[in-house]
């Protein structure tokens, strides 16, 4: 894999496949550069430059304390620059708002695809204490539970189906809903997601929508 530096001197991981226009793809919470190779090999067929990489704290990536959104849409400002300075994001999930953040903050992004964002727009299925909750849970050492909790609740797919959002409920320690060869550990990915969900539900997260355009992305 190559790496690249962000502007806060963290080391990020990503691998290419073909070449052309770059079209950066960025994960949600729980995947690592391998989740995305598939797609990245896909787009590589037509003749785009496909790009999968480890968000900061998972896989080859490294992770410099305190974690902050804004500092993750700086990573992958940094992983654009090293592909060609301006590229196409396409996110999932979580990713999808980091790469919309990204995007809003300057990141030289000429596309964005977004692929089921956790936005609730002033409307939330999750209650309203889950962001202290967690963190609770965090500050008494128990990260597998926060993991446990977070994903029924926070991803899309488990809340169209009871029978799989019930699946994860038991097993806390399967961290890909794809069967993942190399997904972070509790204990790394689980301080990331009290702070992670509660900018997602704040009004930060839905205002950056008004921004994209200022910056001439087509989404």
């Amino acid at each position: 894999m190559d790496t690249t530096i962000s502007a806060d001197g963290t080391r990020i991981a990503y691998e290419t496949f073909g070449s052309g226009r770059p079209v950066v793809i960025v994960g949600g919470a729980f995947s690592t550069a391998s989740d995305g190779v598939p797609l990245a090999d896909a787009l590589a067929a037509p003749g785009l430059h496909g790009v999968t990489g480890d968000r900061s704290a998972r896989g080859s990536s490294g992770d410099t304390a305190p974690y902050a959104p804004e500092r993750e849409a700086e990573d992958v400002a940094a992983v654009v620059d090293a592909v060609g300075g301006r590229a196409a994001l396409l996110g999932h999930s979580s990713g999808a708002v980091l790469a919309l953040l990204a995007a809003s903050r300057g990141a030289q992004v000429s596309h964005l695809f977004l692929s089921e964002p956790p936005l609730g727009f002033g409307k939330s299925h999750l209650p309203a204490d889950l962001p202290e909750t967690l963190q609770s849970l965090l500050d008494e050492g128990r990260p597998e539970e926060v993991v446990t909790i977070f994903r029924p609740r926070c991803s899309a797919a488990p809340r169209r189906s009871p029978s799989l959002r019930s699946h994860l409920a038991r097993s806390p320690r399967r961290c890909q809903l794809h069967n993942s060869s190399s997904c972070p550990s509790p204990a790394g990915i689980a301080p990331i997601l009290p702070r992670r969900l509660a900018w997602s539900r704040s009004g930060s997260a839905r205002s950056e929508n008004d921004s994209v355009s200022e910056h001439g992305v087509d989404v």
